[in-house]
C-alpha cells in the first residue's frame, strides 16, 4: 500500500530565503492550495489604511483584524497571483502588493492582537488539508500539528543577493546594501518580537539554501513529501 503524502505542509523561514516560490511550486506539483500567510497581514493592512485607520492605534488594527473575515481561495485569474485574497466577496489580492502597504506591514503584523486574530483565521484554512502554507510562525504556532514542517534557511547576505539579482532582472533599478539592510531590519524585527517570534519549529526539517538552486531545494523537499 502507497503511504499517503501528507495533507498540510508548513513552510517557514526568513524574509527573502525563497519560501513563497518553494511553496506555490510545491502546492503546484502536489495539486494543493498555496497559501503565503503574509497575503493576510497585508490585507489587514491595506484595510486600515483605505479606511484611514492609524496603523500605529494597536486597539483600532487589532479590533479591524478581529472582525474581518479573510478568504484565501485558488487563484482564479492567470495574471502572475499565486492566490486569491477575499475580503467580504470582494477580491483584493493586487492590493495589498502596493508600495504603501509594503511600507506598513511590518509594523502591524508585529502586533500581538492582530497575529492571534489572523493565526485563528489561517488556521481554520490550514485544517481544511491539502495546503502547502508559508509564513514564519506556522510550524510554530498556526499549525504546530502541520505532517510536515520545513524551515528553509539562508543567510542575510545570500538572501539580499538573489532579491537583488530578482529585481534588477526586471528593470528595477536598486541598490544591493539597501536591500541587505532591509532584509536585517525585517529579520530582525521578525526574531525579536514578543509574540510568535521567528524560529524553527522543534520537529522542522531545517534546509540550508545557500548552495542550492531554486530547482536543488524543490527536489529535496519533494523527496521529503514522497519519503513521508
Amino acid at each position: 500500500m502507497t503511504p499517503s503524502r501528507p495533507s498540510i505542509i508548513a513552510i517557514d523561514g526568513p524574509a527573502a530565503s525563497g519560501k513563497s516560490t518553494l511553496g506555490l511550486r510545491l502546492a503546484n506539483a502536489l495539486n494543493y492550495l498555496f497559501f503565503d500567510t503574509g497575503v493576510m497581514y497585508r490585507a489587514v493592512t491595506w484595510i486600515a489604511l483605505d479606511h484611514d485607520i492609524d496603523v500605529n492605534d494597536e486597539a483600532a488594527v487589532t479590533a479591524l483584524a478581529e472582525n474581518t473575515p479573510i478568504e484565501v481561495a485558488p487563484a482564479s485569474k492567470s495574471d502572475g497571483r499565486a492566490c486569491d485574497v477575499i475580503i467580504a466577496g470582494r477580491d483584493i489580492t493586487w492590493e495589498t502588493r502596493l508600495p504603501e502597504v509594503d511600507a506598513n506591514v511590518s509594523l502591524i503584523s508585529a502586533y500581538r492582537g492582530v497575529r492571534a486574530a489572523l493565526s485563528q483565521q489561517q488556521r481554520r484554512i490550514g485544517q481544511r488539508g491539502h495546503i502547502v502554507m508559508v509564513g514564519r510562525d506556522i510550524g510554530t504556532v498556526v499549525l504546530p500539528d502541520a505532517d510536515l514542517k520545513i524551515y528553509l534557511d539562508a543567510t542575510a547576505e545570500m538572501r539580499a543577493k538573489r532579491r537583488y539579482v530578482e529585481m534588477t532582472a526586471r528593470g528595477a533599478r536598486v541598490d544591493y546594501d539597501e536591500i541587505l539592510a532591509k532584509v536585517l531590519e525585517r529579520d530582525r524585527i521578525d526574531s525579536t518580537r514578543d509574540v510568535a517570534p521567528l524560529k524553527a519549529a522543534q520537529d522542522a526539517i531545517v534546509l540550508d539554501s545557500n548552495d542550492l538552486s531554486a530547482d536543488e531545494v524543490f527536489e529535496r523537499v519533494l523527496e521529503l513529501v514522497d519519503s513521508k
